[in-house]
C-alpha cells in the first residue's frame, strides 16, 4: 500500500532477549477490552499478527481496536475502528531495535504496550537516539541536498529553537554559529540515491515525504538510519 507520506519511529529493547522469545511471545500477545456501550458490550482487541520471521528480523502487524462515533441521522452510534502498523524487531548485531511503522504517538503507545506484553513492565523498550553529531553528518556531507534545519537545546536566552532553510542552509558560517548556540533536532534532506526527501529528528522519528511503498521505506531505515542510532 503506498502513501504520499509515510512516518515511522524506532525504538531500542534494553533487555537481554533473542528474537526467537521475541516471536514466540508475540504470538501469544491478545488483549481485550470490554467497552459498556448502553445496553451491549463491545470488544477491543489489540494483538500481532502475520508474524514473519527472518534470519536476524521478526516482523508482524500490530492491531489495536478503538471505539468512534459517528453521527447517523441525530444519533452517534458506536463503531470499532482497528488501527494498524507494520512493526520490526531487527537485530543489529549490538542490540535489537523496533521499528513501528506509524505516527509518533501510536507509535509510543504500541512500544509501550509491547513493553508491557513482552517483559511484564513499560521500560524495557525506550527511545532510539542519533547522537547529534550524526546528524550534522547529514548535513554536511550532502549541504546542497538539505532543505531545512531545526536546532534545539539552544543557549541564547529567550530563544527555544532556531532553524535554517532555504539559501541560509549554504551559509557556513550562519550554520557553524547556529551549531555553536543549540544542536540539530530535526532534519529535511534529499538523498543521494533516488533523490527521496526525508525527514529526521534525534529521537529517531522518520518521515518519507515521497511517495514510495512501505516495503522500500523500511528498507531505507534499515540501510541508513539505523546506523546513525547510538
Amino acid at each position: 500500500m503506498e502513501s504520499m507520506v509515510l512516518t515511522a519511529k524506532i525504538f531500542e529493547i534494553r533487555e537481554d532477549v533473542s528474537l526467537a522469545t521475541i516471536a514466540a511471545k508475540l504470538g501469544e500477545f491478545r488483549e481485550r477490552q470490554l467497552v459498556k456501550e448502553e445496553d451491549r458490550d463491545i470488544e477491543l482487541l489489540t494483538d500481532v499478527r502475520d508474524i514473519n520471521a527472518g534470519k536476524d528480523y521478526i516482523s508482524g502487524i500490530f492491531s489495536r481496536d478503538k471505539l468512534v462515533r459517528i453521527k447517523q441521522r441525530g444519533k452517534q452510534l458506536p463503531i470499532v475502528k482497528t488501527i494498524e502498523a507494520y512493526v520490526e524487531f531487527r537485530n543489529r548485531g549490538d542490540k535489537i531495535l523496533l521499528t513501528i511503522a506509524q505516527e509518533k504517538h501510536f507509535a509510543n503507545s504500541a512500544a509501550t504496550t509491547l513493553s508491557n506484553a513482552l517483559f511484564l513492565n513499560y521500560k524495557s523498550i525506550v527511545e532510539a537516539y542519533i547522537p547529534p553529531e550524526n546528524m550534522q553528518q547529514i548535513h554536511e556531507s550532502n549541504p546542497e541536498g538539505t532543505k531545512l534545519i531545526w536546532f534545539d537545546q539552544v543557549d541564547i536566552p529567550g530563544v527555544d529553537k532556531l532553524a535554517l532553510a532555504g539559501p541560509s542552509l549554504m551559509d557556513t558560517s550562519l550554520y557553524q554559529e547556529y551549531l555553536s548556540h543549540g544542536k540539530i533536532w530535526y532534519i529535511v534532506y534529499t538523498t543521494r540515491a533516488g533523490g527521496k526527501i526525508i525527514g529526521l529528528t534525534r529521537n529517531a522519528v522518520v518521515t518519507a515525504f515521497t511517495k514510495m511503498p512501505e516495503p522500500e521505506f523500511i528498507d531505507y531505515i534499515v540501510t541508513n538510519i539505523f546506523p546513525l542510532i547510538r
